[in-house]
């Protein structure tokens, strides 16, 4: 009997010893994964705030949420199943998806562009692809709407260097460290996000100190930093993020057309990266980096270009006279 107790004690330690080895594992994977996606997850943050700017302070909160809301439920309950069946039953499709997520960043990042450039053919532009709202809510839930559909790009390009970067293994272990990556950097960006967009009421709580010491100084000082520093830090983040959507949209389309047996674009980035990379004097690294983004960024403009005609002439006039509430200014 004390035999088969301890038989059995010891078997139980044995799966312990298993399981716990295996939990081990999954986060040692996502840890990895999370680490390989670091560049996109940082195009992310940047991009997001620039949904947030321009609406009153006590919105900035409850929109960053939304925002997080549906960037969860993007990686959850959309790509996360849709990545582990696309590798199973599809995975010829992958590229091309990402692909045409690509090209819809290339076309956002540079349309951008184009209104900061051109403000007055831009708003004829976007005038025939959204109507603008005269209700300030629709106009916010058109905001988060679109900062959803940016973020289900840039994660879906998450979820897929994350998928890449896992080994072989079982069903289940694979979708947990998907879940871990998705969920983690969900919090990790939006988390940044919100720090950033109230930065600026940080500051004024610290400028307000009265507080007589040294830490009280300091405290007023910087908070007065931030109240100055902010709204330009904010409008550069802007340029930052509508940078990160043509470079990782261009960038997206240069690898998937690799795959395809097309590689003279993503050739000619690597050798003209690594020339110039051997040739700085210091970060040759980060150089190098740089060269490979603005070279995607090249690509990504050219794509976008090409499509703000398709999409103004064709695409949107097509997707107006289908969704009738959209092209009357979302009238509910």
């Amino acid at each position: 009997m004390s035999t088969g107790l301890l038989a059995l004690l010891d078997d139980v330690a044995g799966l312990a010893k298993v399981a716990a080895a295996s939990v081990d594992d999954v986060a040692g994977q996502a840890a990895r994964a999370g680490v390989k996606s670091a560049g996109v997850l940082i195009d992310d943050a940047a991009v997001a705030p620039r949904y947030v700017v321009g609406f009153a302070a006590a919105r900035e909160l409850p929109i960053v949420r939304k925002i997080a809301v549906g960037s969860l439920k993007n990686k959850i309950f959309f790509l996360l199943p849709a990545a582990l069946a696309l590798s199973v039953l599809a995975p010829w499709a992958i590229t091309p998806l990402l692909m045409l997520g690509g090209a819809y960043l290339s076309y956002e990042g540079t349309e951008k562009i184009y209104e900061a450039l051109f403000p007055h053919e831009a708003h004829e532009h976007e005038a025939k692809v959204v109507p603008k709202p005269a209700d300030p809510s629709v106009l916010e839930d058109r905001k988060v709407a679109g900062a959803i559909k940016t973020d289900f790009i840039l994660s879906a390009e998450i979820m897929a260097i994350t998928l890449s970067a896992i080994p072989e293994g079982g069903f289940w272990s694979r979708a947990a460290v998907l879940a871990i990556v998705g969920v983690g950097v969900t919090f990790v960006v939006y988390g940044a996000v919100a720090l950033i967009v109230k930065a600026d009421d940080i500051g004024v709580a610290m400028a307000a100190s009265r507080a007589k010491n040294l830490l009280g100084r300091i405290s007023r000082g910087i908070g007065r930093g931030l109240v100055v520093g902010m709204p330009h830090f904010l409008k550069l983040l802007a340029a930052v993020g509508t940078a990160a959507m043509v470079w990782v949209g261009g960038g997206i389309v240069v690898h998937g057309l690799e795959e395809f047996g097309v590689d003279g674009i993503e050739h000619v980035l690597h050798d003209a990266s690594e020339w110039v990379a051997h040739r700085a004097p210091v970060v040759p690294g980060f150089v190098g980096w740089l060269v490979t983004a603005a070279g995607s960024g090249v690509v990504g403009l050219i794509l976008g270009a090409l499509l703000i005609p398709v999409v103004g002439r064709i695409v949107a006039p097509l997707w107006n006279r289908l969704s009738p509430a959209r092209a009357s200014g979302g009238a509910h």
